[in-house]
């Protein structure tokens, strides 16, 4: 009896640990019809035929789709809502296949029938190699043995693109141990393989956590080129072009050429200033030529990167060239002569700065928002780029995704690839010149958490290198007393980060600000290091008096540029130093040109202004409180108050414990005594104090074993109380 045959949609693969492992999820009922089960091989045919192993998708009963990645997509020559006819496979076990590299040459030794037992072939098929992580969704089941046995978690091999250049027999086949597996060190030409247009360059599923941003893009270009009837039944005209904006490295280009490469279309890219020339007239043509080409090979998408640098407001530029190219873009994009099926596709980081004639309907018809990646968008592309990554079993990629707030896809690959050097770091030492890498040497080649925790401390969120500061490893226990003040800011900072839930459910906001104020040397400073240390969260550290300028409007425009990152990559803690030099009281008679006004108008509005502030606590320290603007104490602003009072013989003697911690102090040492006859000290004078013991130590005599109590009685005398003449400030 011939096997049954059915048509099915292809949908994209919604697991990571699918891509490249030739796995095709069908929907159960179909594959109930079909008399499959979990690992059997399914023939697939669309203008191509290839094979994969079947798997039921418990998610698709009753949708009658496929879910395949991009690189059996390509070999099957269908893409995303397009239907296929999936059948039995006829498989027989290979007796030799012969590979060849598709970009890059290579020069493979010993033997590589590990990195390839269990998979399905057919000639002319695009495969990636290399180390496949365990599904950890289909962890135990019989289908994750197949793979286990066949060897596919031990490859010898990298991650490489392949293709099949022939098979032995013909057909679908299947490698097995026996199998001679032969791989050509020279890239072959793919074009001259049966069937083989193009090789998969970038597919949906390397694009992580843009799920909705994907979905937008498509229904905007996709679906505009490869169905125009559907348009032209509605009696509407299909969009023309698509804007994406966001901060460099969330993966704006990485989607343009994604949408190429999956809607089959000619693609042109244009790195915006590339066009410019020096002759007149010359960018125009180039842009002419280019708008040309694109209608000739239609359907086509043109993607300008780095649009801004071509279109910039022509009412700000000074150059008559940008004016022109801007002017030539418009009637290009929106002209007397129809494009026909070309959709154009600008990227940007600075979507202000594009001329407002180009955002407007009939040219960039839709903006799309790339934006920072959040947890569970953070986690799929640690997944993918640690793909190809031989990961032990200790790395959590999880918790990884967790602590890189503020984290694009670029710092996350970045991240990925500092981790894969430290292994490569530790191996170097046992590589010998000239001489082949030993097996055992390959297999102490794998990446562990310390790795990934070690590679954290070196990358930092892009969006913050400027302003981002490395927070020494303070937590709370290594503040001595001041409870009452810890327990407000675990309340006001802490908790709102960590537990944003509980806040929802009783139905209150968490505090806007916090402001510690109190003598000198009390603390304030280390006690907002703790909290951003403890709250596992980004910090940024502003000293007041640096966000002044001599320039008109640089000081707001500093204000607003803290502001603006602290929301792009929450949770974020801002830190203001010193906030008196920059927030005091505002009053007619100023000499400072109203600049400290015009910083306080800035603050007050971005703090409690029309723009809401998600995940960003604003912690600011003063010891001047009594010449601080009104308007930022009230509600809704600085909601919290906490006073660091002059520390009592309790909390001394706890602050002294935590600064002895490390000393070699002698047993005639009474902290108790010390602490009673420091009254009036603040924190800083009480590590000034054990400071000084220790240097009148060694100056006593360089070989001293530990610090008596006589040193710690001269640095008493040494280290007295400020008493100043002036009138004291009155703290309340």
């Amino acid at each position: 009896m011939a096997d049954k045959e059915m048509k099915l949609k292809v949908a994209e693969a919604i697991s990571q640990s699918d891509v490249g492992r030739s796995i095709a999820r069908i929907d159960p009922a179909c594959m109930q019809e079909l008399g499959l089960i979990d690992g059997d091989i399914v023939e697939i045919e669309g203008k191509k035929i290839t094979a994969a192993i079947a798997a039921s998708s418990q998610s698709d009963i009753g949708l009658g789709i496929i879910r395949i990645d991009g690189h059996i997509r390509k070999n099957v020559g269908a893409s995303i809502g397009e239907e296929i006819t999936v059948t039995r496979a006829d498989t027989k076990d290979a007796e030799k296949v012969v590979l060849a590299p598709v970009d890059q040459q290579i020069m493979v030794k010993g033997d590589v029938r590990a990195a390839f037992a269990g998979r399905v072939l057919t000639k002319g098929d695009i495969i990636v190699s290399g180390f496949r992580q365990p599904a950890t969704t289909m962890r135990g089941s019989l289908f994750d043995e197949f793979f286990r046995d066949a060897g596919m978690n031990m490859s010898p091999m990298g991650e490489i693109k392949l293709a099949v250049v022939s098979t032995k027999p013909k057909g679908v086949v299947k490698v097995t141990q026996m199998t001679d597996v032969e791989i050509q060190p020279n890239p072959v030409d793919v074009s001259k393989l049966e069937g083989v247009k193009n090789i998969v360059d970038v597919t949906y599923e390397d694009i992580g956590g843009l799920k909705d941003e994907v979905k937008k893009v498509r229904e905007m270009i996709e679906i505009p080129l490869k169905r125009p009837e559907l348009f032209e039944r509605l009696g509407i005209s299909p969009p023309k072009g698509v804007l994406m904006h966001g901060p460099p490295g969330t993966g704006k280009t990485l989607l343009a050429k994604a949408v190429a490469n999956e809607s089959d279309a000619h693609f042109i890219a244009i790195n915006g200033p590339e066009i410019m020339s020096k002759y007149v007239g010359g960018s125009e043509e180039r842009l002419r030529e280019i708008f040309e080409e694109a209608e000739e090979n239609s359907p086509s998408i043109v993607f300008i990167d780095e649009l801004d640098a071509i279109a910039p407001k022509r009412e700000e530029v000074t150059g008559e060239v940008e004016r022109r190219t801007v002017a030539q873009l418009l009637t290009l994009m929106d002209g007397l002569k129809s494009r026909g099926q070309v959709v154009v596709i600008g990227a940007t980081n600075r979507v202000d700065s594009i001329d407002q004639a180009l955002r407007r309907p009939g040219r960039f018809d839709r903006e799309i928002e790339i934006g920072v990646p959040d947890k569970d968008g953070r986690l799929e592309v640690l997944q993918i780029h640690t793909r190809g990554m031989p990961l032990n079993e200790d790395v959590d990629l999880e918790k990884i995704a967790e602590v890189t707030h503020g984290f694009v896809g670029a710092d996350l690959e970045s991240l990925a690839k500092e981790s894969a050097m430290r292994v490569l770091r530790r191996i170097l030492p046992e590589v010998k010149a000239d001489e082949e890498i030993p097996k055992e040497v390959l297999q102490k080649m794998v990446v562990n958490e310390a790795d990934f925790r070690a590679a954290l401390k070196e990358i930092q969120p892009s969006a913050l290198r400027e302003v981002l500061v490395q927070v020494p490893d303070i937590k709370w226990d290594d503040i001595g007393g001041l409870e009452k003040a810890k327990q407000e800011l675990r309340e006001a900072v802490e908790w709102p980060l960590k537990y944003p839930e509980k806040f929802e459910k009783f139905g209150v906001k968490p505090p806007k600000g916090v402001l510690i104020y109190g003598p000198p040397g009390t603390g304030k400073t280390l006690l907002a290091k703790a909290v951003a240390n403890e709250s596992d969260s980004n910090f940024i550290a502003i000293k007041g008096p640096e966000l002044l300028s001599k320039w008109v409007g640089e000081s707001e425009k500093g204000v607003r540029e803290v502001f603006r990152r602290a929301r792009q990559t929450a949770p974020t803690v801002i830190f203001f130093d010193e906030i008196d030099s920059i927030a005091s009281t505002r009053s007619g008679g100023s000499t400072d040109s109203g600049v400290t006004q015009r910083v306080v108008n800035q603050l007050l509005t971005e703090i409690d202004g029309m723009e809401e502030l998600q995940d960003v606590a604003i912690i600011a320290a003063t010891n001047r409180i009594d010449i601080m603007d009104p308007a930022l104490l009230r509600p809704g602003r600085f909601d919290r108050h906490v006073k660091v009072d002059e520390p009592n013989e309790e909390t001394r003697l706890a602050i002294f414990k935590v600064h002895t911690h490390d000393m070699p102090i002698a047993g005639d040492v009474d902290l108790k005594y010390l602490a009673k006859n420091t009254a009036g000290y603040v924190g800083a004078d009480i590590e000034a104090v054990c400071r000084e013991a220790a240097m009148l130590t060694l100056r006593h005599d360089m070989e001293s074993e530990d610090i008596k109590m006589k040193y710690f009685k001269k640095a008493m005398k040494k280290v007295k109380k400020d008493e100043k003449d002036v009138e004291l400030v009155q703290y309340h």
